[in-house]
């Protein structure tokens, strides 16, 4: 596997695998997930695009800043978009959307840009995030991955052990210090009309209708907001269509952003 390095703006090293060829797009993985996140769905894009997934700050190779917020992260994938130049795809999952979503307003790099259930409106726990922030003093990150998964993002019983099977259940782990931060740099965060009622990027919502009410509202609330917006909507699927529908979330990401 081939990986991209660039510096993002506050000096981070950002890292992203790539393979595949043909025009370029960019993955931007959910919380608790890196560029891993996308395995099942890259050999549907990889014939005809390459592929740039992205390990988020403090993940994989890339490095991590002592002060986080959601600006760094959309520095961040701005950055891997403008180091590959010219017309980049943009696909962004759950806190990833959030991400994409706020970099779209800082470079010109973006073509096209498809959002699988921003996660704008999601309600905080802070009770549970301390929890889980004790687990992680405690050294007990497997326990606090669990706790997150089921009671900060409410995933069922049988989605969390479909995870926790998975070969990439350690890396998932190593990454549980991200957790918290990353539901907290949320709170409060709105797609302001006055930011993005002038951003021309082509976007795609995507929404599953088995996803939690919260994920259906962020959805309503991106499409109200954006001026250049398309709403597709997966039956039966979930928010992790990314491992339980692979080939048909590739499939919208293909359709939508053209050869």
């Amino acid at each position: 596997m081939d990986f991209l390095e660039v510096t993002s703006k506050d000096g981070t090293t950002i890292a992203s695998s790539v393979g595949g060829q043909g025009p370029p797009v960019v993955l931007v993985h959910a919380t608790t997930g890196s560029d891993f996140s996308w395995a099942l769905v890259r050999p549907y894009l990889e014939d005809r695009r390459t592929v740039h997934a992205m390990q988020r700050r403090g993940r994989g190779r890339s490095g991590d800043g002592a002060d986080y917020a959601l600006a760094r992260e959309a520095e961040d994938v701005a950055a891997v978009v403008d180091a590959i130049g010219g017309a980049v795809g943009l696909v962004g999952h759950s806190h990833g959307a959030n991400c994409a979503l706020e970099a779209s307003l800082l470079t010109d790099g973006i073509d096209r840009m498809v959002l699988y259930e921003p996660a704008l409106m999601w309600p905080v726990d802070d009770e549970v995030l301390r929890s889980v922030d004790d687990l992680i003093a405690r050294g007990e990150l497997e326990d606090a991955t669990l706790r997150y998964l089921r009671d900060a993002v409410g995933l069922r019983d049988d989605d969390v052990e479909m995870l926790r099977s998975s070969p990439t259940w350690p890396e998932r782990v190593g990454s549980a210090p991200t957790f918290a931060r990353e539901d907290r740099a949320v709170v409060g965060y709105d797609v302001e009309p006055d930011r993005f009622g002038e951003m021309r990027v082509p976007t795609l919502l995507l929404t599953g209708t088995e996803s939690p009410e919260p994920l259906h509202r962020s959805v309503d609330r991106v499409a109200a907001v954006l001026p250049s917006v398309e709403v597709h909507v997966l039956e039966g699927e979930g928010h992790t269509a990314n491992v339980t529908a692979p080939e048909r979330l590739a499939a919208e990401i293909d359709g939508w952003l053209g050869t």
